[in-house]
This record gives structure tokens, sequence and C-alpha cells, in this order.
């Protein structure tokens, strides 16, 4: 088993200002570490398909419609399972999780890989460690410690990954994005591209 772990939204609480509502974390989980190469492959030609350059990052946010719903169209004839934790900031009350960023991420990637019903077991995971996400060794620590017990072992090993050259982590982040998008119901395209992976959602619960 292979999850691959990215987010949508920001760690910010000043909403008022331009900072996401909602914060989606995403877990692509394949069973078959095969069909996760299929799925690769698949996307890498599809790059190619929209003329893209070989460089070039799927990513939800700045994506016309076009590369989202082609994308989605793409992935959506691969198994893999879905499962997101969707938190509505205006509902935590912890003064940690608001103000540090660390424990922040820390604690909702812990979350979602914590309550997956069983779904999860003795997984590689691999989660995106790019952009101004300092994840350092206590993260990774603080994870095996609170997932793996002599009761049960949810991760076999843990890796940050770079999304730049990691399909299946952009794969996650559309995912979380289409999510997210769909949560926050603001704007009329949502829909579309939830239809097209809604059938790979396994659970996308809210957080309370």
């Amino acid at each position: 088993m292979i999850v691959f772990i990215d987010d949508s939204g920001d760690p910010s609480f000043k909403i008022d200002k331009g900072a996401s509502k909602n914060f989606v974390i995403c877990c692509v989980i394949y069973d078959d570490e095969l069909e996760a190469e299929r799925t690769a492959v698949a996307i890498k030609e599809l790059r190619r398909k929209l003329k893209f350059s070989d460089r070039v990052e799927f990513k939800f946010n700045g994506s016309t419609f076009k590369t989202r719903i082609a994308f989605l169209e793409e992935v959506s004839k691969y198994k893999f399972r879905v499962r997101a934790l969707v938190v509505d900031k205006t509902k935590i009350k912890s003064g940690q999780l608001k103000n540090d960023k660390q424990s922040f991420y820390s604690y909702f990637i812990k979350t979602v890989l914590q309550y997956n019903k069983g779904t999860i077991k003795n997984a590689k995971i691999r989660i995106d460690g790019s952009g101004d996400r300092i994840f350092r060794k206590k993260f990774l620590t603080y994870l095996r410690k609170q997932l793996n017990s002599k009761q049960q072992k949810v991760i076999n090993n843990i890796t940050l990954v770079d999304s730049k050259t990691n399909v299946l982590i952009q794969l996650a982040d559309m995912i979380a994005g289409t999510i997210r998008r769909y949560k926050d119901r603001e704007k009329e395209d949502a829909s579309k591209y939830w239809l097209k992976i809604k059938n790979r959602i396994e659970d996308c619960w809210e957080f309370k």
C-alpha cells in the first residue's frame, strides 16, 4: 500500500483578509503499487498531450478549467481510493493550532491518517514537503510515534517528496483542490470537478 498526501488551503486564520475558510488534507491510496505506476505514466502522457513541458507541475490552483477536467477524467480511469479531512477553520478553538503553523500541519496530517477505519495499514507514506512548508525530522518522528503501536501499524515508511518531480503528489493536490472547491460552495464549476472523482472518494469527513 502506498499513500500520497497533499493539501489545499492555508493554515492562516485571517479569513477576513483572504485566507481560506476550509483546509483540506487529501490521501490518495493505492493498494497496488503497479496501479500507481500506471497512473503516473498516464499523467506524464497527458502532460504531453496538452503540449506542456515535462517540467510543468499540475496544480489545481492556477490551472484552467480545461486542464482540470482533462486531468481528472484521465486519472479517474485508474484504481485508487481517496480519504480526506476537511477543516472549517472557523470552528477551531485551539490557540496552538491557530498560532503554530507546524502544529497545524502535523496535527491534521496525523488525524487523517489515524482515523482511517482500518483502511490504511503498513503503508508507504509520501507527503508533499515542498514550498513554504518546512517539515523537519521531528515531524516524521511525531507521525511514527502517533500512528504506530503494538496494536496497529499505519506507517511502514514515510518520506517527504518534492511535488515538482512527483506526479502522484500532483494528483493529491488536484483532488485536494477539487474537494476544497466543492466544500467552499462559492464557484459554479465546483460540482463539475467533483463529479469526475466522486466515485474514488472512500471518505471525506469534516473535523469537529
